[in-house]
């Protein structure tokens, strides 16, 4: 074994769940998944840190930019802006999820192999998955893992 760690990235569904306590059984998962993250080379995105400054709740926003504070920070880089144009364009996403194909075309391009959300209605689902995967096979892209933090 080489000791290199899975590269992982989180959406910001994953990171609001932690502070979120409307739906405690959610919140309870994601800190379970959170303590398992020493096992991952865990990354966010520019696009991230801007939802995450976007939230109105100061004390959520802070303990939420506490919580990232760890991880690498990928940039949203033109190629990443020209996939997610390419998952728009075939319908993978509709145009009014663009921040949603923003952010897997920011794993995809930086080699991530795990994408973790609790968006269930517009990522990780069975469909969505094959259908970006599709896109990235036929651009000469990696498959990413597309998964709810339990399944982590």
């Amino acid at each position: 074994m080489t000791g290199v760690k899975p590269r992982l990235y989180l959406d910001t569904s994953v990171v609001s769940a932690y502070v979120d306590d409307r739906l405690p059984e959610r919140g309870r998962a994601t800190v379970e998944f959170w303590e398992r993250l020493v096992e991952y080379d865990v990354t966010i995105s520019e696009l991230t840190l801007t939802e995450i400054q976007e939230t109105e709740n100061p004390e959520q926003r802070e303990e939420m930019v506490r919580l990232v504070r760890p991880f690498a920070v990928l940039p949203i880089a033109e190629e990443a802006r020209r996939l997610a144009r390419q998952y728009v364009h075939p319908a993978v996403f509709s145009p009014g999820t663009g921040d949603d194909a923003l952010h897997v075309a920011v794993a995809v391009t930086s080699r991530q192999e795990i994408f973790v959300s609790w968006n269930f209605w517009h990522l990780v689902n069975c469909r969505r998955r094959g259908l970006i995967n599709e896109v990235n096979i036929l651009l000469g892209y990696p498959r990413i893992e597309i998964l709810a933090p339990p399944e982590v």
